[in-house]
């Protein structure tokens, strides 16, 4: 191994690292007018594609740990966003269903995808479509 190796900015680990806290900034203010942060928006997202919905499906689509998103679930639940309920199956199993106000939600962040893509003003809609491929097939090494 060499030292060029060892170099900080020849780390992709870095500059995806970089780049993933810039993005997140990025959000905040959007998501805050919102009062959300950004996990619960990866939550509110998840469930507006489809709700009621157990917690390991929250896990595996919003790629949040499960002792994380047990208290991003308790504190959306304490806002009012969502309901924790059990399963009518499995009364172990807990299933997660979006409140009205957690619904009228969606309305309001439609924005946001638009704005932060304003941001990124000289990547093309193609590199981000091969971004996209790129980190999906790193995710399947990864066994994300």
């Amino acid at each position: 191994m060499t030292d060029e190796m060892l170099k900080l900015e020849n780390q992709l680990c870095h500059r995806l690292y970089a780049i993933s806290n810039a993005i997140t900034r990025t959000y905040r203010p959007h998501l805050t007018e919102l009062g959300l942060t950004y996990p619960q928006f990866l939550v509110m997202m998840a469930l507006w594609e489809k709700e009621n919905v157990a917690i390991q499906h929250l896990v595996a689509k919003t790629k949040i740990d499960g002792g994380s998103l047990t208290q991003v679930l308790s504190k959306m639940e304490k806002n009012e966003l969502l309901s924790i309920h059990p399963s009518e199956e499995d009364r172990r199993k807990k299933m997660i269903r979006l409140t009205e106000k957690g619904k009228n939600l969606k309305e309001e962040a439609k924005h946001i995808p638009e704005k932060l893509s304003c941001k990124f003003k000289t990547v093309e809609n193609s590199d981000f479509d091969k971004m996209i491929e790129l980190l999906d097939k790193m995710g399947c090494d990864l066994e994300l």
